[in-house]
């Protein structure tokens, strides 16, 4: 052995952080790796937005219109401030009275509420960052979006759950559940309720009208010793295909002070320019601004150029109207497919959102959709799903379901996916000739997602 290797061989392992070391991987790159790697397979797993409407031409010309100025083009080119472009914070308010119907005074919101992000999900990451200490309470829906409660365990928190039904969040459950936490003397470390109040992902439900304004009295109720905060992630908002228009759980906060909402120009516009919105109460923006500046001194500001110029050219609501008619299609098309195809059981069903990009199917209990179960059958048909596995914290008792499934159709071509859906429906048929085994713990949960990770 060479003495270069000998001194290989003698060099400690790095010793990482606690928050590294509770912080993995995100199963779903795993899965988009899978997907890339066979381009055969229809790709009913990533949330990804349509490739082919992406606004390629439109983004070029504005980049042309930003940089053709000399002065825009170089205050494009430098620094922004950590808050955000002036003009683009004033355009997100005017657009959130627009999508609310209230007025600036009526929201209890100024520019100086907004911060730019890179994407909601900085958005997400940072107030969970500032409000979170290893052992404290993140209540969330069960099902919930795998890559935030993702974040929450790797900042330490403990995220407990309620139930969803057809409404979405069931906030009465939230109610017994601080009551319980109350009792338990555990009140003081509940940080938020974090909710994803349009187009759930993964279950693409919505969070009926009436429960909007009871969620802020529940956490009124319940604000003692400090105050309980709603986190609204409103990233699915804008693709609504039918339906009513319904108001934010914002928008019944009119002082500002017991709700923040994260919203988005990935999904409704283009993910590339990765850029988000959030308005968020006074007192918590200084802290927002302090561990953002510690990130990035601020987001891209070329990006947030043509974020503003998309605003005020009208680029920005051609292209929400432009894909919302192809994803409606492609949901019609999705939920013809599964009611035309697959077998009619006990047990089996699936939701039927009016927006956003997923479907959640729920199959018999005796149906494994997890990495052990379905899932290595769906891919050798040529289909991809997401295992609602992912979706799920563990009960009370530990254990995690493994009979569902997240379908996303958001960048998946429209002839395809009846198509996939078929092949799926196969995929089940077959599954429901057999057993399949009893609900995972929440060990194997964790062993799943690490299978999933090496995949």
């Amino acid at each position: 052995m060479s003495s270069q290797a000998n001194q290989s061989a003698c060099i400690p392992p790095l010793s990482f952080s606690s928050k590294a070391t509770r912080t993995r991987e995100q199963p779903i790159n795993a899965l988009i790796a899978q997907a890339m790697a066979d381009p055969e397979l229809i790709n009913f797993a990533a949330g990804l937005v349509d490739s082919h409407t992406l606004p390629v031409d439109p983004c070029r010309e504005m980049a042309q219109t930003i940089l053709s100025d000399n002065v825009r083009g170089r205050a494009a080119l430098q620094y922004e401030t950590t808050i955000g472009l002036p003009e683009l914070r004033r355009a997100a308010l005017r657009h959130v009275e627009a999508l609310d119907s209230k007025s600036a005074t009526e929201l209890g919101l100024t520019p100086a509420d907004f911060v730019i992000t890179n994407g909601s999900q900085q958005s997400l990451y940072i107030i969970g960052d500032v409000l979170v200490d290893p052992g404290d309470i993140v209540i969330a829906a069960n099902p919930s979006y795998f890559v935030y409660t993702g974040t929450l365990q790797s900042l330490g928190a403990k995220v407990m759950t309620v139930p969803m039904d057809e409404n979405g969040m069931d906030v009465e459950a939230v109610d017994r559940l601080l009551a319980r936490i109350e009792r338990e003397g555990k009140l003081d470390r509940v940080r938020f309720v974090y909710c994803t109040s349009y187009f759930d992902n993964p279950t693409g439900l919505t969070l009926s009208l009436d429960r909007r304004p009871r969620l802020l009295e529940i956490v009124k109720k319940y604000s003692k010793s400090h105050r309980i905060l709603i986190l609204e992630d409103a990233a699915y908002r804008e693709l609504r295909y039918d339906g009513p228009a319904l108001p934010s759980i914002k928008s019944f906060d009119p002082t500002n002070e017991f709700t923040a909402i994260a919203c988005t120009f990935s999904k409704p516009f283009a993910p590339g320019i990765k850029t988000g919105y959030s308005a968020v109460p006074k007192d918590l923006m200084r802290a927002i601004l302090d561990q953002k500046g510690n990130h990035d001194f601020g987001s891209s500001s070329l990006c947030q150029h043509i974020a503003m110029e998309a605003m005020r050219g009208g680029q920005y609501a051609e292209q929400v109207e432009n894909l919302k008619a192809g994803y409606s299609k492609k949901l019609r098309t999705m939920l013809d497919s599964l009611d035309r195809c697959m077998p009619k059981a006990d047990g089996l069903h699936w939701t039927h959102p009016t927006g956003g990009l997923y479907v959640w199917l729920t199959l018999p209990s005796s149906i494994d959709t997890s990495r052990q179960g379905m899932f290595a059958a769906a891919v050798e048909a040529g289909v991809l799903y997401v295992p609602g596995v992912y979706c799920f914290q563990p009960d009370d008792a530990g254990h995690v379901p493994t009979n569902h499934l997240r379908l996303c159709f958001g960048n998946v071509p429209a002839e395809k996916v009846e198509p996939g859906i078929e092949k799926l429906a196969q995929v089940v048929r077959n599954s429901l000739r057999g057993t399949g085994p009893s609900p995972v713990t929440s060990e194997e949960h964790g062993r799943g997602a690490r299978a999933t990770q090496s995949a």
